[in-house]
């Protein structure tokens, strides 16, 4: 190993000369811009993180485990992290891991899809390789609201990271909820992301696991699984479990059509609006307030979410369309 690669303090001069320069571009670079924000940590200049596992999802999705410089951050369900990869740039990405999970390990995970170019640079990265992290960053997820209560977990494709977190955690919290239900969807059994963990949640006693696909493969028509959108399996769970409107929380997450859908499910269930709960990440950039870039309404995703409630919602123009980055 490299002399003093396990320290990280050799390489923190590179990361700050690389926020030094990214915040240069947008006129913050003087050191009154930059103060704590959360735990000691500042939060306008990226953490040196090492990768220590890389783990494929699907063809074009990859989880990576990341030990920080300084050690694990305290988190909430539903918070995000900026990841940088120095030299080309950085992106939003939910934390996908557990609080419970990072208390115990050390380290935080992010999910990532391979579709710009700041996430095809992560996904050359390897075991050993370093990036910036700062994290955590948004509001998470309103976990004091659902204990007691029934909850619905409704993740489609790739939105079912933030949700992996909140729902380890309150696995690891099982006392503290209701009836737990988890509805997922894919496109195809490929595109399902933690297909062990899946597999895991399905045998547990403590938790209803319904699933779905769009298309499916041989062996998924040979188990004779469900095919349909994530919404089919509604009239399964009015038959199998059926919803206590007032004692139910719904945290749904994935693209912005299948939010759409899945929320008037909930609303035909007459699920309150501030009961029905989703992320709206997509729209950040710099995650701190300042770019403007993912102002909606009144509201900035990046500081005042990416947490919000349907109610919330309701008066933002949230399904607007985000290039890829």
């Amino acid at each position: 190993m490299e002399q003093g690669l396990g320290e990280f303090g050799e390489r923190r001069a590179i990361v700050l000369a690389y926020v030094n320069c990214m915040w240069g571009e947008c006129g913050m670079a003087s050191q009154e811009f930059f103060q704590p924000l959360w735990n000691g940590r500042n939060l306008y200049e990226p953490v040196l993180a090492r990768i220590v596992e890389v783990a494929d999802e699907t063809p074009d999705v990859k989880t990576f485990t990341l030990e920080l410089d300084g050690g694990a951050i305290d988190y909430l369900p539903g918070q995000f992290a900026e990841v940088s990869v120095f030299g080309v740039g950085e992106a939003p990405f939910g934390i996908s891991s557990s609080p419970t999970w990072t208390k115990r390990t050390g380290y935080i995970q992010v999910t990532v899809r391979a579709i710009g170019r700041v996430t095809n640079a992560l996904h050359r990265l390897k075991v050993g390789d370093y990036v910036g992290v700062r994290a955590p960053l948004g509001n998470g997820f309103p976990v004091e609201h659902a204990e007691g209560k029934r909850v619905i977990i409704v993740g489609g494709g790739i939105g079912l990271p933030p949700l992996r977190s909140l729902l380890n955690y309150m696995l690891d919290n099982r006392e503290r909820f209701g009836k737990i239900t988890v509805l997922y969807g894919a496109r195809t059994p490929a595109d399902r992301v933690y297909k062990g963990e899946l597999e895991e949640w399905e045998r547990r006693e403590d938790l209803e696991y319904l699933d779905t696909v769009d298309i499916a493969d041989e062996e998924w028509q040979r188990l004779g699984k469900r095919v349909g959108v994530v919404t089919t399996l509604f009239p399964i769970l009015d038959e199998q479990s059926p919803i206590d409107p007032p004692n139910t929380v719904a945290f749904v997450c994935g693209p912005p059509i299948m939010i759409h859908f899945v929320i008037i499910e909930l609303e035909k269930r007459n699920v309150p609006d501030e009961n029905i709960i989703s992320t709206l990440e997509r729209h950040m950039k710099c995650g701190v307030g300042k770019c403007g870039h993912c102002a909606i309404g009144h509201k900035y995703v990046c500081t005042d979410g990416p947490v919000f409630s349907w109610a919330e919602m309701k008066e933002l123009e949230w399904m607007c369309a985000e290039p890829a980055v």
